[in-house]
């Protein structure tokens, strides 16, 4: 990847704790994911004792994932829990008990690479006291940057009611949420062609997305800094019918007082588009400062290489230096990152 610059900094990446607490042992419970060893550099992941995804050690080896990234030139990463780790449809304490112990590994990668790393938290979303004195922990205790959602919380849209006092607190603490897809609620319908992945994810995002902007959320908290995931799945595209939707049946408007399109410029995406094309349309409808770059690493289905599809891209220079580095510090709201990366 030439012409790299030395701050790329990687919005959307994943990692698991290095030390594994086996929640389905403590608790009887196959639901929660076990690790499986498979040999010194890969590690196999199961739910409901079946094989769910296959892992490698930079996911919780700080250091091994520095050599990564000084290979694809990538300065920064922000780390994020693959969402398997959300644990959303727990008993409330289970999933606190699972949120703080991720959030501690976390750190502790973190702090293994001064630096290098962003940390983000996940949050037990199924009980709000337990939510708030976890991100306030995860904040102000560990110094984790942002926080990671899920598109849903165990089926409740995120204009929940019961959301509303995560989201003040979010933006009070000044930190910024990525929003990520998972349990995605038409599964069953998308099991053909591997479906869940290149069309299930992308319009459960979506409609995530419709849920802050039409539900209301955004507007009762202006200062809530979103990201989305993956290009911001299929938003993009469907901006222009959702506001004509919205200009058609007034009764249907929900909570906002301006067009979602309009409110939509608030929002930010990851890189994820998978063409220029795609990447140009995500920009027309977010604006091309609130675009950052996003790989998924490590897994397969995301970039490669960081940032290829913007260096590759036609785009001007001074876009590219945007979207690559310099627009991952507005989002952190003007904080450099750690050691001066930015």
């Amino acid at each position: 990847m030439t012409g790299t610059p030395a701050a790329l900094v990687d919005c959307h990446t994943h990692t698991l704790p290095r030390r594994w607490l086996d929640l389905a042992e403590r608790y009887g419970d196959d639901r929660w994911p076990v690790r499986r060893e498979v040999d010194a550099c890969t590690a196999e992941l199961l739910v409901g004792g079946r094989h769910f995804r296959t892992v490698p050690h930079t996911c919780w080896d700080a250091a091994a994932r520095v050599e990564r990234m000084d290979e694809a030139g990538v300065a920064a990463q922000w780390l994020s829990v693959t969402p398997v780790m959300f644990g959303y449809w727990a008993p409330p304490r289970q999933a606190a008990e699972m949120a703080r112990h991720v959030n501690d590994g976390i750190a502790e990668m973190v702090r293994d690479a001064p630096g290098r790393f962003v940390g983000l938290a996940t949050l037990p979303l199924g009980d709000t006291g337990l939510a708030l004195e976890e991100l306030e922990r995860a904040v102000r205790e560990l110094g984790l940057r942002g926080v990671e959602i899920g598109t849903n919380v165990a089926g409740r849209e995120l204009d929940d009611p019961a959301f509303q006092p995560v989201f003040e607190a979010v933006a009070e603490l000044d930190v910024p949420v990525f929003v990520h897809p998972w349990d995605v609620r038409t599964a069953a319908r998308l099991t053909r062609y591997n479906a869940m992945y290149t069309i299930g994810m992308p319009m459960e995002t979506a409609y995530a997305a419709l849920a802050l902007l039409q539900g209301g959320v955004l507007d009762a908290v202006p200062d809530l800094r979103v990201l989305l995931a993956h290009g911001a799945g299929a938003l993009a595209w469907l901006l222009p019918r959702i506001d004509r939707g919205w200009t058609t049946w007034p009764g249907h408007r929900g909570g906002t007082s301006e067009p979602p399109g309009t409110t939509a410029r608030r929002l930010w995406a990851d890189s994820l588009a998978g063409d220029e094309a795609n990447l140009r349309l995500v920009a027309g409808r977010v604006g091309w400062d609130h675009l950052v770059v996003g790989s998924d690493y490590p897994f397969p289905f995301g970039d490669e290489r960081p940032g290829d599809l913007v260096l590759e891209s036609r785009l001007d220079e001074a876009a590219k230096t945007k979207i690559l580095s310099a627009n991952a510090e507005a989002l952190l709201a003007g904080t450099p990152l750690p050691g001066g990366v930015l």
